[in-house]
Formats: structure tokens, sequence, C-alpha cells
């Protein structure tokens, strides 16, 4: 049997040219219990044209939570109703307008601050702002500009006065944000569902969030087309062969493709061997999509599900020390011809994944450390060796 989940077509939507879809549905995944606000959404695709496959993302153009507009425009002294002109735009629009959709107000720059220093009228002011722009500790001067959005500079320097378009010409363009596509085209033609950790911190004394997933989970309503979203393709996906077995390691929201995966393969009934890896903080609390794997491992779809929860006891436990523990039949399963697939964190996740597979490979190969990075460097240029990380 050959796979085809899903296959792209030519579609008058894309990332120039986002379709308007309709959430049709969102619930939280991870328990009230949880550290973490982890949810479901489903975006239908309805009347766009647009398909996608195993392995690809949906962007998705979020709009600026409108609190925070209305306060940046009250910190700066702008109406909102200003004129201002997006750089590569031919006609103007209102600030409000552009604030909202079409800039970022997150990650102000030391361009940015220098020219408040160059404005401000009070002394304290421009003093604490020379003393921030002049830090010569460059971990201390980066701290304090990624501690500050636009907002808190507008408010801790009250008599720099700016005009609005010089300032909308300091600020990025709001873009579009990509998530991994964690439902299957074979069971689910005309609807995408997306696997998204709701971001939510504090720096500075001020409560954060994340624009987009803050956007899907509390500022979208249902049933309307408001999302403005289009396919991303992605060489990530499926071997061509349903019979090839696969190992994906995905803790997290990094288990999204390959729910995706798994659920393509059961509806289509590949009798390839599928072996997940899925790690969170606690079993009770934040084991996505429970249930599901749960009746994959019992019709057999899912052949091994190795979970590591890492507070669920004194030492903690990561999907890389599973990998050790299973080390024998992981490399048998390679040696079998297995596809290898990392989901998730790149910082510190797939890093340390990559570095329990080169052991592996190592040791139960009988290969010494530069041979068996050969053979992982091999592996990759086949293909066999897939990463999706963020």
């Amino acid at each position: 049997m050959v796979a085809s989940c899903g296959f792209a077509m030519s579609a008058p939507y894309d990332k120039n040219n986002p379709f308007p879809a309709r959430l049709v549905d969102r619930r939280r995944l991870s328990a009230a219990s949880s550290q973490k606000d982890t949810q479901h959404f489903s975006v239908s695709l309805v009347g766009s044209g647009l398909t996608y496959k195993c392995g690809d993302s949906l962007g998705v153009f979020p709009a600026n939570n409108p609190l925070t507009v209305t306060a940046v425009l009250k910190a700066a002294g702008f109406t909102g109703d200003e004129q201002v002109t997006i750089p590569k735009d031919t006609a103007p629009i209102p600030l409000h307008q552009a604030l909202s959709k079409r800039l970022s107000l997150n990650g102000p720059t030391y361009k940015f601050a220098q020219l408040l220093h160059e404005r401000a009228t009070d002394a304290g002011e421009k003093a604490r702002l020379a003393a921030a722009i002049g830090e010569v500790d460059p971990e201390k001067k980066k701290a304090w500009m990624e501690q500050r959005e636009f907002l808190d500079l507008f408010e801790e320097h009250p008599s720099a006065q700016l005009g609005a378009q010089e300032f909308i010409e300091l600020l990025r363009k709001l873009m579009p944000r990509l998530y991994s596509i964690s439902s299957a085209p074979s069971k689910y033609p005309d609807e995408i569902h997306l696997t998204v950790a709701v971001v939510r911190y504090e720096t500075n004394g001020r409560q954060r969030e994340g624009v987009c997933s803050t956007y899907l989970s509390e500022r979208t309503p249902l049933h309307e087309p408001v999302v403005p979203v289009f396919v991303a393709d992605s060489h990530f996906g499926l071997p061509a062969d349903d019979n090839i077995p696969v190992i994906m390691v995905g803790p997290g929201t990094g288990v999204a493709p390959f729910r995706s995966f798994v659920m393509d393969r059961a509806t289509r009934g590949a009798k390839g061997k599928n072996w997940l890896f899925f790690g969170d903080q606690r079993k009770d609390s934040d084991f996505l999509y429970a249930d599901e794997w749960a009746a994959y491992l019992q019709s057999g779809v899912l052949t091994r599900l190795d979970l590591a929860f890492s507070r669920d006891q004194a030492a903690k436990i990561y999907v890389q020390d599973r990998m050790r523990e299973n080390a024998a039949e992981l490399w048998q399963w390679l040696q079998a011809g297995a596809y290898f697939y990392v989901c998730g964190d790149a910082k510190r996740m797939a890093k340390d994944v990559d570095a329990a597979l080169h052991a592996i490979v190592a040791e139960q190969g009988g290969l010494t450390p530069e041979v068996a990075v050969d053979w992982v460097k091999q592996f990759k240029k086949d293909g066999r060796y897939q990463r999706d990380v963020y």
C-alpha cells in the first residue's frame, strides 16, 4: 500500500491572500490543575479550495489584543484616528487599524529606545534611558529590553512624544504563526485541527500573552469567517510506503503532527508499525489525547507508546530517557528501515533527543562516536530522520 496522506492543489488562497476561515471547535486538552493551558482548535476549510497533507502547518494571521492597542494609543498620546502609511503600502489607513491587524506591538528595539531618549524632556526619564542604552554588560542590556514591550516604554517615559508615522515605521509587521496540523486529511478533508499551548507569562511586573494563541483561545468567535489562514507546505511527512515502520518523538504540543500521522494510518488501514514517545509534566493533567492513544493501542494501529511525565516522580524523566531505556528495540526498528521523527522544542528537547539517538546508534551498532555521526548524517540524507522543531 502506498501512502496517500492528502495532496496539495493550487488554490486562490495563500499567505498573500489568506482564507477567512471559521473556528468551529475549541476545547481545553490539559486539565484545570495543569500548569499549562493546552487547547484543541478545529478550523473549517469549507469553501476555500485548500487541501493539506500530513506534516503540513496552518498559518494563522492574528489580531492584537484590543486592550493592548487601546493602552498603547493612550500611553503614546494618540487618538487612533491618525492616518499612517505602512511601508510598501500605497494608501494610508487609521493608526488604530494599523496597530490592530498589521503591526506587531512586541519586541521594541534599541532604535526605538534611542528615539525616546532624544525626545524625552524629563531629566529623570532621559537619564534612565541613557543608562539602559549605554549598559556595558550585554546580558543586562539584553534582559532590560526583553522584559519590556512598546507599552512599557511609553508608560515609563511619558515626556517623549513621537509622531504616529515615525512610530509605525519602527514596528515590525504582524506575522502569521505556523502551527503543526494535528488532523489527517483522509479523515477530515475539510477541517484542520491544531494543538496549541496558550502562552501567558509575566515580565517587568506585567502579565503578557502570546498574540496568536490568545487570539484563538479568547478573542475569536466560533462559526464566523474571521480567521485569516493559509496552508504551509512541508517536507515533514510519512514515508510513501505504508509498510515502513515509524518512530515518533513528540512531547507536549510536539505530538500534533503525530496525531495526524497515526490518524491517517488508522483511517486508511496502513500496515506499518507505529511507535510514539510522548511526554509532558504530569500524566493526570497533561496527557494530551490520552483516550485516542488508548484506542489506537487497543486496535493495534499504535504498536508502542512510551510515556515520560517529568514531574510524576522525584527524578525527572524525559522522552530521551525512554529512548535510552528501549535502545535495543529502537535500534532493531531502525535496522528494519524505520523512519525517525522529532517535533517540538528546538532549544533543549530536540538536541537531547539527537544526542540520545547518536548514543544509541553507537552503542547498539557497535560504532565509534565518529562513525555514529556519519551514520546519522546518512540517515538524515536518506530522508529517514526528519525534524519539525521550533
